[in-house]
């Protein structure tokens, strides 16, 4: 065999990379279904849960909020960890934690200008 040989086929082993076998793949799989859960599960949940507690922290008498317990109301009263509410003929005193949704705070807020 001629010396040209001897150095092509030393070249193609330092040129070769080492092969990885299948674990390697599953971690790659895993990690894959890892990020399509996070983007398209828990980040948009976190964003919206962040909102609402913004939504609460701004809340103002005559602002209109539900309850978890599905109550609507409007605000009369705010405490630092309460808020009071007039729903029909009746007020109930909630804990600011159990404020499900604030429908669109802005427009309540244009009506008691």
């Amino acid at each position: 065999m001629t010396p040209i040989f001897y150095l092509f086929a030393a070249m193609q082993e330092t040129t070769q990379q080492p092969r990885s076998g299948p674990g390697s793949f599953f971690l790659i799989q895993m990690g894959l279904i890892f990020a399509i859960i996070y983007f398209l599960l828990l980040r948009p949940r976190v964003k919206q849960e962040r909102q609402l507690k913004e939504r609460v922290a701004e809340l103002r008498k005559g602002d209109e909020v539900v309850t978890s317990g599905g109550i609507i109301g409007e605000v009369v009263h705010l405490k630092e960890d309460r808020i009071t509410m007039k729903s029909g003929e009746s007020r109930l005193v909630v804990l600011r934690d159990r404020i499900a949704h604030v429908p669109s705070a802005e427009p309540s807020r244009e009506k008691s200008k």
